[in-house]
């Protein structure tokens, strides 16, 4: 049995990124609901406070390295995929204004808000990412894996560092 090509290793690198993204959301929601947020003029605990910026760092880390390389690469080699890489970078661009106001919210310098008022920007955001990923993989997948050996490398395919668990 000859092993899986690069290009077949990419859509099931993407597809693993995607489930420890997925996985790492629904950590991070049962962790908010089930301790609560702060109340008034208590700030967010530390460590749960780490693991939403985190979070929100690993997505802006995973949708940038596919805005900047895998994207780009994928129009070139499959130019028919262009209006679906415009929806994509679309809705990279609509998840980048949410992960905004959920570092907003967890603002220091602001006022805590209320527990519900952040698993619903949490709840908002995995209803997209869950569509988006979905969308992404059923629509790029056959095209990652017949491109063949690309000579490119993205960060956008390392899910230990870019979606690992929360400490």
């Amino acid at each position: 049995m000859t092993p899986p090509s690069r290009a077949v290793a990419l859509s099931e690198k993407l597809t693993r990124v995607h489930a420890a993204l997925r996985d790492r959301l629904v950590l991070v929601r049962q962790e908010v609901a089930e301790r609560g947020g702060p109340g008034p003029g208590v700030a967010w605990p530390d460590d749960l406070l780490s693991h939403c910026l985190g979070f929100c760092a690993a997505i802006h880390t995973h949708h940038r390295g596919e805005d900047s390389r895998l994207l780009p690469a994928l129009r070139d080699a499959a130019p028919g995929l262009a209006p679906v890489i415009d929806k994509l970078i679309e809705d990279h661009e609509l998840v980048a204004g949410i992960l905004r106001r959920i570092r907003d919210l967890l603002d220091p310098g602001r006022p805590p808000v209320g527990t519900q008022t952040f698993l619903r920007e949490l709840d908002g955001l995995t209803a997209i990412l869950t569509s988006h990923f979905g969308y992404e993989e059923r629509r790029i997948a056959q095209a990652l894996d017949t491109l063949g050996p690309g000579g490119w490398v993205a960060e956008v395919f390392a899910p230990d560092e870019v979606a690992g668990p929360p400490a």
